[in-house]
């Protein structure tokens, strides 16, 4: 059975019958477009388009074919070009001609459209559900490793030290940022295609209002145009999974190195990690490993449906066949993925002793510096001084605290014996107790923003 096959006088040939077929792919959407069938079927009903009996058994008909989806056991066939096409034809077969109806002022364009946008309401509170739980993992390393200090790197280059705990939350807040997208992009997505037609809109009085009510959109799409023709909801899925897969990256990418030898400053549990098949003593970061090439993956998905869209003249084109896909494949990543990276993060272990021991003088200069501008001398000439001393250690060949007052007061006269009193990581840390900082006051203030911010974000309950 075709939707289209009346103006046709011929079959497809077989090789473009199985290109130009989507039911591989829009299967996925079977729930979704027989709960949009249905909402249909009772708007055709309110506009005095079928009587109560035909609406009552098109939706009788519609639930079983659901069961059948939710039982495993509904028969897809080959003529089924593809979900909604299937859908139609087994409705056929259980009521009659009378199924004939239910497409009465439909067409597939508003249809697909309204099947993709119903799926991704659904999936976007559960990727932000897993995204949470991400955070979590994140909160409780910050409340075990409070207090424990880590050297703090820019340039990949030992910069200032600060507290482990602030580096977790670090990431934390980049993932709130992912999480606010997604609830933005729900909004955006919860509009209404279906009573746009194939392009023009629907010549029947549907009540879209009270369509889009009933299928949970917040409101009806305004233009018949746009409507068929917008994926502004997949690119920009696809945009905020790119992004958050760029973010778990970042973060893949530092545990792996402070998982090395060289570092050392974690070790991976067993339960995330995998051995060699010829060397007997490793540990490999795999699940990290996959973690940094996933978000090359969904960078692709983005740039490839991205050139997709940006030759398209406007209304519908079979180009948009191939905007599922990537998006189904980046919400199957994203779900797969954080429920690792939680677990990473969870089960690994910090080694304190080793983070600590690595903080050398070098890292406190600024806290060098700090001390002139305490005692009035502008930052620019306490930066240099605090350089001209790092210099003198290095030509020494001596640490920071080595150095004698009368070196620093070579270097500078205002240069006093408090000077040796910076040369302690953990007063540093304290000092930067701004908002935002490391210092451990202003990190518990953010490890209760951050509770907060957790359980900020809410959903709609679906319909």
């Amino acid at each position: 059975m075709k939707l289209w096959g009346g103006r046709f006088s011929s079959e497809p040939d077989a090789q473009a019958w199985a290109f130009n077929r989507s039911l591989a792919v829009d299967q996925r959407m079977a729930q979704q477009d027989v709960q949009a069938s249905q909402a249909w079927a009772h708007a055709l009903q309110a506009a005095g388009l079928l009587t109560p009996e035909e609406g009552s058994a098109i939706c009788t008909g519609l639930q079983s074919i659901a069961d059948e989806f939710s039982a495993g056991n509904f028969a897809f066939q080959d003529s089924d070009e593809d979900i909604h096409t299937a859908v139609e034809r087994r409705l056929g077969e259980l009521i009659g001609a009378l199924a004939g109806k239910l497409h009465t002022g439909r067409s597939r364009n508003d249809q697909v459209v309204t099947d993709f946008r119903l799926w991704l309401m659904e999936q976007i509170p559960l990727i932000d559900h897993s995204l949470g739980v991400v955070q979590s993992a994140l909160q409780q390393r910050a409340e075990e490793d409070f207090g424990t200090l880590l050297p703090g790197f820019t340039h990949t280059q030992h910069a200032q030290p600060v507290l482990f705990s602030h580096w977790w939350l670090a990431h934390l807040w980049a993932l709130q940022r992912d999480r606010q997208r997604l609830a933005q992009l729900w909004q955006r997505t919860a509009v209404l295609p279906l009573g746009s037609g194939a392009l023009a809109g629907t010549s029947f009085a549907i009540d879209r209002a009270a369509l889009a009510e009933e299928l949970g959109f917040l409101e009806p799409s305004p233009n018949s145009l746009d409507a068929v023709a917008d994926r502004d909801f997949a690119a920009e899925l696809l945009f905020d999974a790119s992004l958050c897969g760029v973010h778990l990256s970042k973060l893949a990418e530092a545990l792996i190195l402070f998982s090395t030898p060289e570092f050392g400053y974690i070790e991976l549990s067993d339960a995330y990690t995998t051995g060699s098949s010829l060397m007997p003593q490793k540990k490999n970061p795999d699940m990290l490993e996959l973690t940094r090439a996933k978000a090359g993956v969904l960078l692709g998905s983005l740039t490839g449906l991205m050139t997709v869209l940006k030759g398209l003249p406007g209304a519908y084109d079979k180009d948009l066949q191939e905007d599922k896909a990537p998006v189904f494949l980046a919400c199957d990543t994203l779900n797969a993925l954080l429920p690792v990276v939680a677990g990473v993060i969870s089960t690994l272990r910090v080694n304190a002793a080793r983070t600590l021991a690595v903080i050398d003088d070098g890292m406190l200069a600024t806290d060098l510096a700090d001390v002139l501008v305490g005692a009035g001398v502008p930052f620019r000439e306490a930066h240099a001084a605090a350089g001209k001393a790092v210099r003198l250690a290095a030509e020494k060949g001596i640490s920071l605290s080595q150095l004698s007052l009368a070196d620093y007061q070579s270097i500078h006269p205002a240069f006093d014996a408090q000077v040796f009193n910076i040369f302690d990581p953990k007063a540093s840390v304290a000092r930067h107790a701004a908002v935002g900082g490391t210092a451990p006051e202003a990190v518990r203030q953010q490890m209760h923003a951050a509770s907060l911010a957790i359980q900020s974000i809410s959903y709609p309950l679906s319909k």
